[in-house]
């Protein structure tokens, strides 16, 4: 499928061209940082499938799939699930929030595979890339405006505050962005980060000791809550 990518973030735009790279089946024949720069090419060009971001300055994703002549299979990619209902309405093949992972992202390229060659049984993955979510060493988290990109090995702890969670880094510096603890657990499980605690996750590698109930990593000193104790040091061999 010939697919063009439309972001006004540069670091989101750089995440989408590395994903596609991974998939056989897709060709990037362009990007564009804003909607109005795309309407004539895509009007011009033979294009099957947009990665189209919803809330850009000036001319939302909306309001381009709603200018353009041609309509190419369309998935949405925007940090608000807000407009998922008008996502759908106006014929989206799926709709994708930040940061997504590339499982996901895989997930949606089959979808539109489907819809464009229903009776085609499509390979996606490379030959040449072996479980391409793996490789995978950083994330993208939503702080105030912009998707920042944070990499795993530059992660010391992660604590949950409700709804927010709080990314402390080797820098000394931490990002508060708005997602789930558990969401958090499950991406980097098989990172080398461990849940200790109901608001704690840890990046193993940054332990400096272990005492009975606690862990110091830098200078923070995190406890060891006893529902995670034993799987945690089952994990770390003690």
């Amino acid at each position: 499928m010939k697919c063009v990518i439309i972001d006004d973030e540069p670091l989101a735009v750089e995440l989408l061209e590395d994903f596609v790279q991974k998939v056989d089946s897709l060709e990037l024949i362009h990007t564009f940082n804003n909607a109005i720069d795309a309407i004539s090419f895509i009007n011009q060009n033979n294009v099957d499938l947009i990665f189209l971001d919803i809330q850009m300055p000036h001319f939302s994703g909306i309001d381009f799939l709603n200018t353009i002549e041609k309509k190419p299979l369309v998935i949405f990619t925007t940090a608000f699930s807000d407009y998922a209902v008008e996502g759908f309405n106006l014929g989206a093949v799926d709709y994708l929030v930040k940061p997504i992972p590339f499982h996901r992202f895989l997930k949606s390229v089959v979808r539109a595979q489907q819809v464009l060659n229903p009776t085609t049984t499509v390979q996606v993955i490379s030959e040449h890339t072996t479980s391409p979510e793996l490789e995978q060493d950083f994330m993208f988290v939503r702080a105030e405006y912009e998707n920042v990109k944070m990499n795993f090995s530059d992660i010391l702890f992660i604590e949950g505050l409700k709804d927010y969670v709080k990314i402390y880094t080797i820098d000394n510096k931490f990002t508060l962005t708005l997602i789930s603890l558990i969401k958090l657990e499950n991406l980097l499980s098989n990172k080398g980060f461990s849940r200790i605690h109901r608001s704690y996750i840890i990046n193993i590698k940054h332990v400096k000791s272990i005492q009975k109930n606690k862990v110091l990593i830098s200078d923070k000193r995190i406890p060891i809550s006893e529902s995670y104790k034993t799987s945690f040091f089952e994990r770390i061999n003690l």
